[in-house]
């Protein structure tokens, strides 16, 4: 299956969000993977496809099966069924779920650097961001939970937005890590909103735990938003589930999804996550090995070739955090400076807040692309600084 991951699609002029670039660019920067899903999924759809109608469509006692089975069998979590919501996409659901669960001037703890879009979910909304800053010492990340419960204990912060693992820096969060946060939300009365949606691209034999197993506390204190999309490639799909254990809670989040009308499946949503679920793990498993070897050759050389610059160790998702703070100057320079250099387009750190002086590289491509992105890389930085030096 190597040859499927080696294979070079050309995704440019096909409305593609990721390669609406200039010719010559090389698109290295949203999390969305250059390779076809795994087989099976695209036959199904195709099978679909071919019936030529395309009306309302509802979720199949099959597409609750397929949750249940997979998150039992990979992740030894046991989810019952009623504990299940359709919505199109995990983004709708935190967005949806933040009205629904806040009041607007509550507090929403995040720990940066994180997912930017999260910040949209709560500012346009008319909550307020608190940051707990994640503490980066020797090449390792970790919570400042003396910050954290700080943020939680504030009479104002109802909620906590938990990425787990966390992007971008590709941190699978331990049993006793989830345990604290838990406890410390529970103590403060602080709903849990978990994005798990990175849960199945981790290191091979490395496996995540999701917050809601953790305990009982846990399980009856939180809201898990899943989904197959990022694990193979269906972002465009708009399918997720939202994962409520708690049934006031369940009621609650159902209602909002229903109101914020993105609780109604497109005609391949389910269909590709039964796919997916059902069939896809020897695929994913693959795919898991590749995006690996594509991560270590990187490490290696970003750490032989590029003086300045060193990648963020990490067991989980496609994406590489790279710490560039020895460079003169800002990410945000640095990262415009790259892209007019040499084309490769990549993400600031300084989206997520708390990553300035870091960029992220998506490493979900074909290897021959991913050399030509850290060469590009190489030249960037070495161009870089000697524009830098000359300004001085």
């Amino acid at each position: 299956m190597k040859e499927t991951f080696d294979k070079q699609v050309n995704r440019r002029n096909t409305g593609s969000l990721k390669w609406e670039v200039s010719e010559g660019e090389l698109p290295m920067w949203v999390a969305d993977m250059d390779f076809e899903t795994a087989q099976n999924i695209i036959e199904a759809i195709q099978k679909r496809a071919k019936q030529g109608v395309f009306g309302y469509t509802v979720i199949t006692g099959e597409w609750y099966q397929a949750y249940q089975k997979w998150w039992r069998e990979r992740h030894n979590f046991e989810i019952q069924k009623e504990w299940l919501l359709f919505c199109t996409g995990v983004v709708p659901a935190i967005s949806s779920i933040v009205r629904k669960m806040t009041t607007v001037g509550e507090n929403i703890v995040v720990m940066t650097p994180v997912y930017n879009i999260f910040f949209n979910s709560i500012l346009n909304n008319g909550r307020n961001v608190l940051e707990n800053k994640l503490k980066y010492e020797k090449g390792i990340y970790s919570i400042d939970f003396e910050d954290l419960e700080e943020k939680l204990a504030n009479p104002q912060t109802s909620m906590l937005i938990l990425c787990n693992p966390h992007n971008p820096i590709g941190k699978i969060w331990d049993k006793e890590e989830l345990e604290k946060i838990g406890s410390l939300c529970n103590q403060y009365h602080v709903l849990v909103l978990s994005d798990e949606i990175h849960c199945d691209i981790t290191k091979p034999d490395c496996e995540y735990i999701p917050f809601a197993s953790i305990s009982k506390e846990c399980r009856d204190n939180s809201i898990t938003c899943v989904a197959p999309k990022k694990a193979f490639n269906l972002a465009g799909i708009q399918t997720s589930a939202v994962v409520v254990p708690n049934e006031f809670l369940r009621n609650k989040v159902n209602r909002g999804l229903n109101t914020d009308e993105v609780a109604e499946p497109n005609v391949f949503a389910t269909i590709a996550s039964i796919e997916a679920f059902e069939h896809g793990e020897e695929w994913l498993e693959e795919l898991q090995e590749y995006v690996w070897e594509n991560r270590k050759y990187a490490e290696q050389f970003i750490e032989k070739e590029i003086k300045g610059i060193h990648a963020v160790p990490a067991k989980a998702t496609y994406l590489l955090w790279i710490d560039c703070r020895e460079l003169i100057g800002d990410s945000s320079e640095l990262c415009d400076f790259i892209r007019s250099y040499s084309g490769l387009y990549l993400s600031d750190g300084r989206e997520y807040r708390n990553g300035d002086g870091f960029l992220r590289m998506n490493l979900a491509c074909p290897k021959e692309r991913v050399k030509d992105g850290l060469e590009r890389l190489k030249k960037s930085i070495v161009a870089y600084e000697e524009w830098v030096c000359k300004r001085c």
